[in-house]
């Protein structure tokens, strides 16, 4: 089971003993074609200056090195936002025409590119230095058609200082999280910041719901037909989620927000919480963007756990974040492969130290100066019960845009919580 290899992956890297896979094997050079002329592979990424400082900074040095050890070979970059990364990856899709490099998600997200043959297989470049559970996410029908990137796991951030100021102790229970949010609004403090218009954010929330109910595997089982999505925990799930909105626990307007938009607020300090991934941590640890006071004062908290639920607290939503795809049409598919490669093995050895986030690959932290917070997420998962895959990665493309739009209709109250599992039914039976 992937969430078993995935649990693997936490343990190794909290003995911090894996070594730093050798480069020397997937830094090839590719130096021009045959012909001598020159090679440019089109690189497409969702990692911006403005929202993503340091995993750009990392990108811009990786692709420099890359440029200058393989003479002869150009790296032409095109930088998007998430949301239209995405839309345009789908534009791009459809016409066959992708990049000779490009980001993608595992699980159902691949099905799409993978059955109209547009990502390469690379299985032939995955190394030893991936830990276990991490490609398998990128796998069909045991080939491998991306290289993550990053491990994610998604913890609630909150701002100690409001918390402290306002005497907010921090939440173990749902009832607990009620009340803190209760009296943070009645000091005027927005509780929660969310950006729902990209919806897969509101997702997070719901699948933590459905698991702290149901128990860590409802979701993956509803997913793949082991029971219906009409099961009473997951429109139980649907039903909390619409109580927290009617208490006003989210920001005002949050279908209109984008994610960056809503993070904001949190920066900013205008909200007290916000639930994200771990592909965030740069921003309360090594963005000097941010004052040092501001990330000092960010903590986080594990999901409260539902009284009578059958979760727990140590069981996560998360998973391998992004990976590289090499497009199978690619003109120069050699050099995209061995740029994937280099890149791979460059990101996890610099991403730990100049990012603060948690690679995919194995890398020797033992002589590293981390942020405290990255130490104390190590830890937790190396603590971790279950890791249960983002629901809208784990479905086909179709059955994932039902879902997020029925989370933004969940969150506007446009549909009832039952209606909200009867149309999640429908969509994933469909297939």
């Amino acid at each position: 089971m992937l969430k078993k290899r995935i649990l693997m992956l936490a343990a190794l890297l909290l003995t911090l003993l894996a070594l730093v896979a050798c480069g020397d094997d997937t830094s090839q050079s590719s130096e021009g074609d045959s012909t001598g002329e020159e090679v440019v592979i089109d690189f497409m990424h969702l990692w911006p200056e403005g929202s993503s400082k340091q995993h750009n900074m990392i990108v811009q040095t990786i692709v420099d090195e890359f440029e200058t050890e393989n003479p002869g070979v150009t790296v032409q970059m095109e930088i998007l936002g998430n949301e239209q990364y995405k839309e345009k990856l789908s534009v791009l899709g459809s016409s066959n025409d992708l990049p000779d490099v490009g980001m993608t998600w595992g699980g159902g997200f691949l099905d799409p590119y993978v059955s109209g043959n547009m990502f390469a297989d690379l299985t032939d470049i995955i190394s030893d230095s991936f830990v276990p559970g991490t490609t398998e996410a990128y796998a069909v029908d045991g080939a491998t058609y991306g290289l993550p990137l990053e491990l994610n796991i998604t913890p609630v951030y909150y701002n100690k200082a409001i918390f402290d100021a306002h005497g907010v102790e921090v939440p173990t229970t749902l009832d607990e999280l009620k009340t803190a949010i209760g009296t943070l609004k009645d000091a005027g403090i927005t509780p929660i910041t969310l950006g729902n218009r990209d919806a897969w954010t509101g997702s997070m929330w719901y699948m933590y719901l459905a698991d702290r109910i149901g128990g860590p595997t409802i979701i993956t089982d509803a997913i793949s037909g082991e029971i219906s999505f009409t099961d009473d925990a997951l429109v139980q799930a649907a039903e909390e989620i619409q109580n927290l909105v009617e208490m006003d626990g989210f920001i005002n307007g949050t279908n209109g927000l984008g994610n960056d938009e809503a993070k904001g607020y949190f920066i900013n300090e205008q909200a007290a919480m916000y639930l994200m991934a771990t592909w965030d941590l740069p921003e309360w640890t090594t963005n000097e963007d941010n004052p040092q006071e501001f990330r000092d004062s960010i903590g986080y908290f594990k999901f409260p756990t539902v009284e009578g639920g059958a979760g727990d607290i140590n069981s996560y939503v998360g998973g391998p974040g992004v990976g590289l795809f090499v497009a199978e049409n690619s003109d120069v598919k050699d050099e995209a492969k061995a740029f994937v490669s280099y890149f791979v093995e460059r990101w996890g050895e610099m991403s730990v130290q100049n990012a603060g986030v948690i690679p995919a690959t194995a890398v020797d932290t033992s002589t590293l100066d981390l942020p405290q917070m990255y130490i104390d997420i190590l830890n937790d998962l190396g603590e971790a019960s279950n890791l249960t895959l983002y629901a809208d990665v784990q479905m086909s493309a179709a059955a994932a845009d039902v879902h997020l739009n029925m989370i933004q209709a969940l969150f506007m109250g446009e549909v009832t919580p039952l209606q909200f599992a009867e149309n999640h039914e429908k969509a994933l039976r469909q297939e």
